[in-house]
């Protein structure tokens, strides 16, 4: 069923103005329309009163290189020798001038070919769009339940001129609160990722004073943007989404260094694995499953391949919560990416732990999403095996690989209706601080993949 988008009232289209005519227009805006409908003809309208969501967008040309197979650098808005590379080759390949610099020919064919790919399926929804800032999904999806502040930094490619400033305000009209409209204020400061940085100093004060102040930083997080660590440094949660991660292992490090940090962080799809998770506590809730927990030496974890970091983040949360330390970590690059990675439990027992990236006829909106999950033992007479998959299909290769230890337990993962990071983002504003599972499920996968790069060396 498909829902329908609510109406949208508009207080105050896009409208462009300096940066310090920002709280002046705001006032105005809420001035002209006289917050209780004097007129009787509109509604009371609710100001921001929730929070304040500040989102980086990475800039557009790296994520189109990225998503048509140019590049494999860090989205991190610099147009730098490694984009340089990537935009001739690019360039080369589309029999554009090669210039190495972002022209106008070269955006409008990068997003005309990411279209084409998107639509024959050879990427996905997240990678091809993930840099739209255009889109007011997000912002929609938050305002549906909280009347809050957005502000939007959109770096974007080019000469500096400056930053410029654009002011908005929309309240979508929902039947059951008819009454009241419940708005939104968005901010849009769009320059080049240098301007951005440059005016750093004034962006906390538009964040609204005494109430939680978040920032969504969709670009590749890292621990050395001094825009990154000004921010994180005033706001009361950051938040990313590593399903986008362009360097998985390498990214999943920089979150834990954030961790040591002090950063107080959140991460979307670390919330796309709550289910199997759930599923997987409550398969050892009876007390004879609950003792059976020390006979598990195996785990097997399919997940579609692409990217790895939900079955680190679940193998990470796993081993935390049974105080497994990683001794071991290999990889074996082919059809299926495969993972291996060696525990030693508390009472110095070997677990082996095998994730594989299997390959997808047509892949989902998420990249590397868990397809299936098998718990088992080397010890035939222990009662541990469990067998939880996404759907029916799900575990048909675990199934045919059978093992020393037949299945005690089947459970299935009813998928979300919502796992978009629009309707994640929307859950996550509603708590804020440290994420003590999170941030132990990070540090133990920091210790695989040091194993991992330590071997590389």
């Amino acid at each position: 069923m498909v829902s329908q988008a609510p109406t949208i009232y508009s207080l105050q289209a896009p409208k462009d103005i300096s940066l310090t005519e920002i709280e002046a227009e705001l006032g105005q805006i809420w001035q002209s329309y006289g917050m209780a409908g004097e007129d009787g003809a509109l509604p009371a309208a609710t100001r921001a009163t929730t929070f304040t969501l500040v989102v980086y967008e990475p800039e557009e040309t790296q994520l189109l290189l990225a998503a048509l197979g140019f590049y494999s650098g860090p989205i991190d808005g610099i147009l730098g020798p490694q984009t340089e590379v990537a935009l001739r080759a690019a360039q080369k390949a589309f029999k554009i001038p090669e210039t190495g610099t972002v022209t106008p020919d070269t955006l409008t064919i990068l997003r005309g070919e990411a279209a084409k790919s998107r639509a024959s399926g050879t990427i996905s929804e997240a990678a091809s769009s993930m840099g739209d800032s255009k889109s007011p999904r997000i912002a929609d999806e938050i305002a549906l339940r909280n009347p809050c502040r957005i502000v939007t930094l959109s770096p974007v490619a080019g000469a500096d001129e400056g930053v410029k400033a654009q002011v908005a305000a929309y309240c979508p009209i929902q039947k059951q609160s008819s009454g009241t409209l419940v708005c939104c204020e968005y901010l849009t400061l769009t320059g080049t990722a240098t301007a951005l940085e440059r005016i750093g100093g004034m962006i906390p004060a538009l964040l609204i004073g005494g109430l939680p102040k978040f920032l969504w930083w969709k670009a590749t997080p890292d621990p050395n943007n001094p825009l990154f660590k000004r921010l994180s440094a005033v706001c009361n949660n950051v938040i990313v989404d590593s399903c986008n991660f362009n360097e998985p292992e390498k990214d999943l490090l920089n979150l834990q260094e954030l961790v040591e940090n002090g950063v107080p962080l959140a991460d979307l799809n670390w919330r796309r694995i709550s289910g199997w998770q759930e599923l997987a506590a409550q398969a050892y809730d009876a007390p004879n499953r609950r003792a059976a927990l020390g006979d598990i030496d195996r785990v097997n974890i399919d997940y579609e391949k692409g990217s790895p970091v939900q079955a680190l983040l679940f193998i990470g949360w796993f081993a935390s919560r049974l105080g497994w330390k990683p001794v071991g970590y290999q990889q074996e690059k082919g059809d299926y990416d495969i993972t291996k990675i060696k525990f030693l439990s508390n009472d110095q027992r070997p677990i082996e732990a095998e994730l594989a990236g299997v390959p997808m006829g047509e892949g989902g909106q998420i990249p590397g999403d868990l397809i299936a999950l098998r718990l088992s033992s080397t010890n035939i007479n222990a009662d541990c095996g469990t067998l939880i998959c996404s759907e029916t299909g799900g575990c048909m290769r675990m199934e045919t690989q059978g093992g020393a230890q037949s299945t005690g337990l089947f459970q299935q993962v009813t998928s979300l209706s919502e796992q978009k990071a629009e309707a994640l983002l929307s859950q996550q504003v509603q708590r804020w601080g440290h994420e003590a599972l999170l941030e132990e499920s990070l540090a133990t996968c920091a210790q695989i993949l040091k194993l991992g790069f330590s071997t590389e060396e």
